[in-house]
């Protein structure tokens, strides 16, 4: 399954190469590019678009309520 996959690639922010988590992999598809295949840890999406690390994390949970199935 893509589960395991995952676990045994791990995926690295394409600017700074820390491990991404799987809300930083679902948050860069949903912003960027739903077939990203290169992926942002949280604090160089906040760089990206000029925001906080606190606002994304706030946009990840209204997304998760929302039902978006990257965030599941």
């Amino acid at each position: 399954s893509w589960e395991k996959a995952d676990c045994d690639s791990p995926k690295t922010c394409k600017v700074c190469g820390k491990p991404v988590e799987r809300d930083e992999i679902g948050l860069t598809q949903k912003l960027i590019n739903r077939g990203a295949t290169e992926f942002y840890c949280l604090e160089c999406l906040a760089q990206k678009f000029e925001v906080t690390k606190e606002e994304l994390e706030k946009k990840i949970v209204e997304f998760r309520e929302m039902g978006c199935t990257l965030f599941i």
